[in-house]
């Protein structure tokens, strides 16, 4: 890619992604993505760019408070390993593919120039341009960082023999935030690289807001009620091995030695399956089982959790846990319509000011700026646009209506106030004037004084 292109590349994303002047003013630190030294790194590890993920099987509160200290100081580690574990959790892992891979699955809309939104519908051997570019796999794991961490990273890596790349999900980790410089790090294989978004390379989806993101994603509210969760099924799990069986007591009379005892005791451990004792007089085999609640406490811990969980990704309950009006567990009825119309505003806003862009540039040439594509996801559920259709009807009706009787009342109905009050959309055009009957053809007549069949004098 020559130098002026990504002169002009850049100050395009600065532009749509509204950099202030105050930002980002220093030069980063280190080499960029496109650095040789990288490119050789990579190229000597099969073209890796993150290092090895490293797991945290366990989790406690305490690692929850250090995770968000090492957040606050510009480290996204901890919080990205934590919301990484949480995806082991059957509630979070459901509702986040519910919100997210249910989102990229909604029809999308396209605008811009026609030439280049019907290459983006165009049909490869696969699928259309567009998904190869951004598969929806990729786009939900991006999505999901952004709902978990409130900030996530990709990149789009070149591909061989064709003109668009692919976008390819990151782990978010590996960011770092330099509160002295103004920006985002990605700790690769290769040292830290500076993030410039938009840059027809890297990709920084910030749904949590441009200023500590971090603080406004789901994994500080989810994370407490993971952790609950975890060491309440430990600890139910552990009551059940330890009581959910009852002790086998045997009971011997008082005379009995120690070598009877014994024998006894051997026999009782050896208890199987429909085992039948012969006892003497005197002799007596019973169980012991508690009857003690606590494992109650481990229920309850549980359930607080989920519900906890369940309000903070789908905003709701009824619909998830199957209750009163329950029907179809599809996205609109499981999430609440307000988080859907965010996650999909926010991951089209990202695409569109940082992906797109640099496609189209690259394909169409700088002239396409200011006709750059955009896309966006559908999210109205299936009956509103059902009553999006009856409202629309009913105005047509109602303003031909009003209309006529405003008319013989010597006043004019405002049709562009009614149609902006009720949504319906509308071009410019030219007024069509209501087409106008011609007059009937004159018929010959016969004078008075001439009868029928007469000759003409």
């Amino acid at each position: 890619m020559p130098d002026d292109f990504r002169t002009r590349l850049a100050d395009a994303a600065r532009l749509l992604l509204g950099v202030s002047s105050y930002a980002q003013g220093t030069a980063p630190t280190g080499p960029g993505l496109r650095d040789p030294s990288v490119e050789a790194v990579r190229e000597a590890l099969g073209g890796a760019l993150q290092p090895v993920t490293q797991t945290q099987p366990r989790w406690l509160l305490a690692d929850l408070e250090s995770a968000q200290l090492q957040a606050d100081n510009g480290s996204m580690r901890m919080a990205g390993q934590l919301w990484r574990s949480m995806q082991r959790d059957g509630m979070i892992a459901g509702l986040r593919d519910t919100r997210t891979s249910g989102l990229v699955a909604l029809p999308k809309r396209f605008r811009g120039r026609d030439d280049i939104v019907a290459e983006l519908r165009a049909e490869t051997l696969t699928r259309s341009t567009f998904d190869e570019m951004f598969p929806p796999s990729e786009l939900a794991l991006l999505a999901g960082d952004g709902i978990g961490v409130g900030v996530g990273v990709a990149e789009l890596v070149p591909v061989p023999g064709r003109d668009h790349p692919v976008m390819i999900r990151l782990d978010p980790e590996y960011l770092w935030y330099k509160w002295n410089e103004g920006r985002w790090y990605f700790n690769s294989i290769a040292g830290a690289l500076p993030i410039t978004p938009g840059d027809g390379r890297w990709i920084l989806h910030t749904p949590g807001g441009r200023v500590r993101p971090w603080h406004w994603g789901s994994w500080q509210a989810l994370g407490r009620a993971f952790i609950h969760k975890e060491h309440a099924l430990l600890g139910r799990g552990n009551f059940s091995a330890k009581l959910a069986h009852p002790a086998r007591v045997a009971m011997s009379p008082q005379g009995a030695n120690d070598e009877h005892r014994l024998s006894f005791f051997r026999k009782l451990m050896a208890w199987g399956v429909n085992t039948v004792f012969s006892l003497p007089a005197g002799w007596d085999v019973k169980l012991l089982e508690s009857n003690g609640r606590g494992w109650e406490v481990f229920g309850k811990e549980i359930e607080t959790s989920d519900l906890e969980i369940m309000i903070c990704l789908a905003g709701q309950v009824v619909t998830v846990t199957g209750g009163a009006g329950f029907s179809n567990a599809d996205i609109h009825r499981t999430i609440r319509a307000d988080l859907i119309k965010k996650t999909a505003d926010a991951l089209a806003y990202t695409i569109n000011t940082q992906g797109l862009p640099a496609w189209a540039l690259a394909r169409f040439g700088t002239a396409v700026l200011s006709e750059l594509p955009r896309v966006a996801w559908d999210v109205d559920p299936p009956a509103d646009l059902k009553a999006q259709a009856d409202v629309m009807a009913s105005v047509g009706a109602g303003i031909v209506g009003l209309g006529g009787a405003m008319a013989a009342a010597g006043v004019r109905l405002d049709v562009g106030e009614v149609l902006t009050r009720f949504g319906v959309p509308t071009l410019p055009g030219t007024p069509e004037l209501p087409a106008v009957a011609p007059p009937p053809a004159s018929t010959p007549t016969t004078p008075p004084d001439t009868e029928p069949g007469a000759p003409d004098a």
